[in-house]
């Protein structure tokens, strides 16, 4: 008996996954390489973000990387990852603190304490995952309408 056996062809691969990661032992220089990491890699996107996406992106990275900066005493780590359909960036950044990212009460009389803010409005959400030596905290970072 003969069975008769169907194939399907695939005409769309799954695009490879766009990713960027770096690790900085201290430093204040860590801010400025994480925004053009940013753009650079949102650069290679298909299809391209528009500008507003990009600079958003790069403040939730400089902000992030900022924190980690400021607040841990050791090396700190950032990774980017393009999602497939290049509608996200999600910004991880590792660093050696145990204390939580706290989001001080909005004042604006006071000179910086607003980053965690700004990373919440550009973000979908702040995810803190602890580890042994540490933590881990992303957020997903939407790109919006595409440029044709």
């Amino acid at each position: 008996m003969d069975i008769p056996l169907r194939t399907h062809a695939t005409t769309q691969e799954r695009p490879a996954s766009v990713r960027y990661s770096r690790t900085w032992a201290t430093g204040i220089s860590a801010i400025s390489e994480a925004r053009d990491a940013v753009a650079a890699l949102l650069a290679r996107a298909c299809p391209l973000p528009g500008r507003r996406p990009v600079q958003d992106a790069q403040l939730v990275a400089s902000e992030l990387v900022t924190n980690a900066a400021k607040h841990a005493p050791g090396p700190c780590a950032l990774r980017l990852e393009l999602l497939p359909d290049a509608s996200a960036l999600r910004i991880t950044v590792t660093d050696t603190s145990a204390q939580a990212p706290e989001r001080r009460p909005p004042d604006p009389r006071r000179i910086g304490g607003h980053g965690l803010h700004l990373v919440a409005m550009l973000s979908r959400g702040l995810e803190v995952t602890w580890l042994s030596r540490g933590k881990r905290v992303s957020a997903t970072v939407p790109l919006g309408a595409a440029v044709a």
